[in-house]
């Protein structure tokens, strides 16, 4: 028998190897963005894509659209759909080619991405009165999907993750601020709501720009020349790291062996390459596989590891917005973010700040992109702990710049004042504003905290505030006869109470161009 076999084993092994390999046949695919349970934006046209053969013939029906495209040579295929501008559901998406993929209970809703680091990261589990938020977290038509956090230069088409309803169980671990902001628009507006969290706690705004983009800016080019720099060291650093550890492991064994602490272990550079500071890392892992999804726009909450390169941020923050709206291709779509909150232990003396220059930039960005809206928190942080609880009353804020702007509901006021001219009049400076509905109304006490007053050799004093009836604020100290600038909540935890009439705090701010401490 085995010689009778082995003859036939050889030859069909050379009919195969003569023959033309053969394509293996990939069955329809969609990137994970599509799936159940998904809200799919109203209004727009809405763009599914996916994978396939190459040049397999790909048919889309969405109830009654239908569509048909041809998948590239790589494979690659797109459509977009007509906008439906009637919200609800639920529908069926069905995308067939050799095989058949069909999608359930899809919505026509609102969909936001809610990104930034660990304060938009944090979740509903550890936020004020989890346990009531999450027993009320039974809305069927908001959903939830998150995006796994993946650190690379090398963009990814895909990523682990799928839509889910919202229950108390599958809002427990998702961002907070962006639950809480997307519920106040599901029970304002009446409609479903879909919400892509992609944070990730400790990032840098410069991990979430495309790497080409940042090179092409020439006020950029020290940020990534210091990269370029790592990187091109990084074979030797973990050359290094790695003799470091045979060290380690041995000083560890002999503490170990002497009842002593084992010593502190080397550094990874891998953390490094594949963390959430490398700039276009997280745009590369994280932002890619859902860029060109639709939504309505983007809430961000962020700043906190770029503050000591605040002046840095001026530029670099609204680039980021720039070059989000530009990929997306849906025009200059809503971008809302929250300023910095107060954060360290209070100052109630006059002091430089790089958090506050951070909510500086923050805030010029504001004024200088169409479209966009600032969330003051100067209130509501915890000097003790950067990721203030209270996430509810950030959601609210965020909130209502949507509701007013976006979807134009009246009777909503999102803006807070907002700081706009100076004169010096009768040794004192006074100063106007915008936004001040409702008049101004300080908080615990009637006296206007938070203001402090400088001349020209640019030392800070308190300074009396007084209010006057026509909105305008007068701010004045007999410490200095000539001021020429004045600053109002400009520390990092800053004691300050002044608020509009509708309760929104007013924007902290300074009138003088004194350089910067983050400026080099």
């Amino acid at each position: 028998m085995r010689s009778f076999c082995l003859p036939i084993a050889i030859a069909i092994l050379f009919v195969v190897a003569a023959s033309p390999l053969q394509p293996l046949l990939a069955d329809v695919s969609l990137n994970n963005m599509f799936g159940d349970h998904m809200v799919l934006q109203q209004g727009i046209r809405n763009k599914v894509w996916g994978k396939a053969d190459p040049r397999e013939v790909i048919t889309l029906t969405f109830g009654s659209q239908t569509h048909s495209t041809t998948a590239g040579a790589d494979g690659m295929w797109s459509v977009f759909l007509n906008p439906v501008t009637e919200y609800g559901g639920p529908h069926t998406l069905t995308v067939k080619g050799k095989n058949t993929v069909t999608f359930n209970d899809v919505l026509i809703g609102e969909v936001w991405v809610c990104a930034g680091q660990s304060n938009m990261q944090w979740a509903i589990n550890n936020t004020n009165d989890a346990d009531l938020e999450k027993a009320s977290a039974k809305l069927p038509m908001i959903r939830l999907i998150s995006v796994p956090q993946v650190g690379t230069q090398e963009p990814q088409s895909n990523f682990n993750g799928k839509w889910a309803v919202c229950t108390p169980e599958t809002v427990a671990n998702f961002s907070a601020v962006g639950y809480l902001f997307g519920r106040q628009l599901h029970q304002t507006l009446g409609v479903p709501v879909g919400l892509i969290n992609n944070a990730w706690g400790g990032s840098t705004a410069e991990a979430w720009v495309k790497r080409d983009t940042l090179k092409a800016n020439e006020k950029l080019k020290p940020l990534h020349d210091r990269w370029t720099k790592i990187e091109a060291n990084y074979e030797a650093t973990k050359a290094d790291f790695e003799a470091k550890m045979v060290q380690w492991k041995a000083a560890s064994e002999k503490a170990k062996a002497d009842g002593k602490p084992a010593p502190g272990q080397p550094g990874n550079p891998d953390g490094q390459m594949k963390g959430n500071s490398r700039p276009g890392n997280i745009h590369s892992g994280v932002l890619t596989p859902s860029i060109g999804y639709g939504i309505r726009g983007a809430i961000w909450y962020q700043g906190e590891s770029n503050a000591d390169r605040a002046y840095e941020y001026r530029e670099l923050f609204p680039l980021m917005i720039k070059s989000w709206r530009e990929e997306w291709g849906l025009g200059d779509f809503p971008f809302y973010w929250v300023q910095l909150a107060d954060y360290k232990g209070e100052k109630t003396e006059p002091s430089e700040s790089d958090w506050a220059e951070l909510r500086e930039a923050q805030t010029m960005t504001l004024q200088s992109l169409p479209n966009t809206g600032e969330a003051v928190i100067i209130d509501i942080g915890e000097g003790k702990d950067i990721h203030p609880k209270n996430k509810q009353d950030v959601a609210k804020r965020l909130a209502r710049w949507a509701l007013a702007e976006t979807y134009k509901i009246p009777g909503i006021a999102c803006k807070s004042p907002l700081y706009k001219s100076m004169e010096t009049k009768d040794a004192k400076i006074v100063l106007a504003f915008d936004n001040i509905t409702g008049g101004w109304r300080p908080f615990d006490i009637n006296e206007a905290r938070g203001f402090t007053i400088a001349g020209a050799d640019k030392k800070f004093v308190p300074a009396k505030a007084t209010l006057l009836p026509d909105g305008r604020i007068e701010v004045g100290s007999d410490a200095v006869a000539n001021p020429v600038a004045v600053r109002y909540a400009w520390a990092d935890n800053p004691v300050c109470n002044m608020y509009s009439g509708v309760g929104l705090p007013l924007t902290p701010f300074r009138t003088d161009e004194f350089p910067s401490v983050t400026a080099n």
